[in-house]
């Protein structure tokens, strides 16, 4: 075996540089077990590897789920203890100052009095999931504008110069029809009024004759 493995290297490496051997000559027999026993010992290399690895994913996947647990007990127990302090808080004489962790098991706290809190933000998001795609845009451009100051007043102008804009259009349509009908009974009266001294003065018996 030991006198193989030369041999075994020399056919890897015609193998890798683009030059197999001709079919018409066959390996030694001792440079064939050579080979396998190089592919056997990388095979089972990458199985011992693969193992390895997969028991650090099993290790890790528990690791992950521990924590998990210890988090969620860890915050019930913190909403348990805000309960208390609020129970403690309740006495008179108690000073009702709130510090930054007591705000922030406050909602937390409160959400788990209400029980349909959760019901009620499962409702809201099953409505949006329903919504069309132009309704779903136009409620998150109005969210937007409204939490947005600057969307506000920027908003509040485009609207307003909007108005503007359509009550400018529609008075320059008014005055223009306006004055024109002005002009077509100014022109019209001042025809019949031609018309009127034109017949008196006796003009039009002459013209006929």
């Amino acid at each position: 075996m030991g006198g193989g493995c030369p041999l075994g290297f020399a056919s890897l490496s015609l193998l890798s540089a683009g030059h197999p051997p001709s079919p018409s000559a066959p390996f030694p027999e001792g440079q064939v077990d050579s080979l396998l026993s190089i592919i056997s010992s990388q095979r089972e290399r990458f199985r011992a590897r693969n193992q390895e690895l997969e028991g650090e994913n099993r290790m890790m996947q528990h690791t992950v789920h521990a924590l998990q647990s210890e988090l969620d007990n860890l915050r019930a127990d913190n909403i348990k203890l805000y309960e208390k302090i609020k129970f403690l808080q309740s006495y008179p004489g108690r000073g009702s100052s709130r510090d930054d962790t007591e705000l922030r098991y406050s909602s937390q706290y409160e959400e788990r009095l209400d029980p349909f809190s959760s019901f009620s933000r499962k409702e809201r998001q099953r409505k949006y999931l329903s919504l069309s795609p132009w309704d779903k845009a136009t409620l998150s451009m109005g969210r937007l504008i409204l939490s947005n100051k600057t969307a506000r007043t920027i908003a509040f102008f485009y609207t307003l110069l909007l108005h503007c804009l359509v009550f400018l259009v529609l008075y320059k349509t008014a005055w223009s029809e306006s004055v024109g009908r002005d002009c077509a009974a100014f022109c019209a009266k001042k025809f019949a009024d031609h018309l009127h001294k034109f017949h008196e003065n006796g003009d039009g018996a002459d013209m006929w004759q």
